[in-house]
């Protein structure tokens, strides 16, 4: 069974791009032509319509990209919001960017405690028993977590983890604007509160280090606090850090790579809607030639990244 740690490392070496695709659809970033297609097939449905128009955009979209970005990041809440129809869209999105070789990371951001979180672990990155069965119902290869409840939350996702080769990415200091007003106070030791939450994802992520040297339990630290992602890299020397931020949230390459150890490993960098609406920008384009638009957008990023890594600005 592989540690997943190494599943994701591995092929972020095998393709040479530390990217990953988030996939949050919204019916505005799908083209007109694809939207009034689905509006056809299911005249009398609009929740099918409509989320068969987002599962069609996203495998088009994993079409154009899977054999030069790694992974990508379904988020949860793209989904629910538009109802059981949404969340099949979601489970069939997993199903296809798995079946094209592509990691999946689900962005659900869960947590709670004892046999709720239990319940949430076995949902995504676990196993479910039926009444005649038990079967892996949406079998991510992770999923991210909120571990301010304290580890009695994230306990049952590492015991997921190390009985079935899985991953979680914790928040530890996020990309938003607001994030300082609780990650950044002062504890009484001295630490700030995100400093505290990255010493927890060091201690909880220990007995789960990959052959690549990286932990499967893993943090997340965004783009736009590349001083604080320095910080967090130091106390978290073996953890994959997944980074938020880049792009349309108005982060750099430089500024992404901050938390990237000092031999240009260990972090993946997440684009959305940068990658998800390039068509939109592209006025030598047709909006049905998004696949190509997005292509060549994630060729940029993987390049601007890489280039970025040469010529570290943090370390």
């Amino acid at each position: 069974m592989k540690n997943f740690a190494d599943l994701l490392c591995g092929k972020i070496a095998e393709l040479n791009n530390p990217t990953v695709m988030g996939l949050d659809p919204k019916l505005d970033y799908i083209p007109e032509d694809m939207i009034n297609y689905w509006k056809a097939q299911y005249p009398d449905d609009t929740q099918k319509a409509s989320a068969m128009a987002m599962l069609d955009f996203n495998k088009k979209l994993i079409d154009a990209v899977y054999d030069i970005i790694p992974a990508v990041k379904p988020q949860f809440a793209y989904y629910e919001m538009y109802g059981i129809e949404g969340i099949k869209a979601l489970y069939e999105t997993i199903k296809y960017a798995k079946s094209k070789g592509m990691v999946v990371i689900s962005d659900a951001k869960r947590n709670d405690i004892g046999t709720t979180a239990t319940a949430y672990a076995n949902s995504i990155i676990g196993e479910t028993a039926f009444i005649d069965e038990t079967i892996s119902v949406i079998d991510s290869d992770c999923v991210t977590v909120n571990g301010y409840l304290g580890s009695d939350g994230i306990k049952p996702f590492l015991d997921v983890c190390s009985a079935r080769g899985k991953g979680i990415f914790n928040l530890v200091r996020t990309s938003n604007p607001s994030a300082g007003e609780l990650q950044d106070l002062e504890l009484a030791d001295g630490r700030k509160v995100y400093e505290a939450m990255a010493d927890m994802v060091n201690e909880w992520g220990k007995d789960l280090i990959g052959e690549c040297g990286f932990s499967s339990v893993g943090a997340v630290v965004g783009a736009t606090w590349p001083e604080q992602a320095v910080e967090a890299r130091k106390r978290m020397p073996h953890a994959l850090i997944l980074v938020p931020g880049y792009g349309a949230q108005g982060a750099g390459a430089d500024n992404a790579v901050a938390s990237f150890t000092a031999d240009g490993k260990g972090s993946i960098v997440n684009a959305s809607r940068s990658l998800m609406c390039a068509w939109k920008k592209r006025e030598d384009l047709s909006p049905n030639d998004f696949q190509k638009a997005t292509r060549d957008e994630a060729i940029d990023m993987r390049d601007k990244l890489n280039a970025a890594l040469a010529n570290r600005k943090y370390v």
